[in-house]
C-alpha cells in the first residue's frame, strides 16, 4: 500500500519507491530506500511528516503515493 494510507504513529518498512527517475533519486537522497523503516508523525491536508533514518521529513501526498510500504 502507499505511504499515504499509513496511520499516524505506525511504523512500516519501505518495499519500493516508484515514479520517474528524478523523483526516485530525490526520494532516495532523503533516505526513502527499500528496507528502511518509516514512521508517520503527522498528516495535515494530505501532507505528511515522517521519521526516516532519524530525521523528520515533510512530503506531499503525490510523493507519499509513490512510496510503497
Amino acid at each position: 500500500m502507499p505511504l499515504s494510507m499509513v496511520g499516524i504513529g505506525e511504523t512500516q518498512v519501505i518495499k519500493k519507491v516508484g515514479g520517474r527517475e528524478e523523483t526516485r533519486k530525490f526520494l532516495e537522497s532523503l533516505g526513502f530506500v527499500a528496507g528502511s523503516a518509516v514512521i508517520v508523525v503527522s498528516e495535515i491536508g494530505g501532507n505528511m511528516i515522517v521519521n526516516i533514518k532519524e530525521s523528520r521529513v515533510a512530503i506531499n501526498r503525490d510523493m507519499a503515493n509513490k512510496i510503497m510500504v
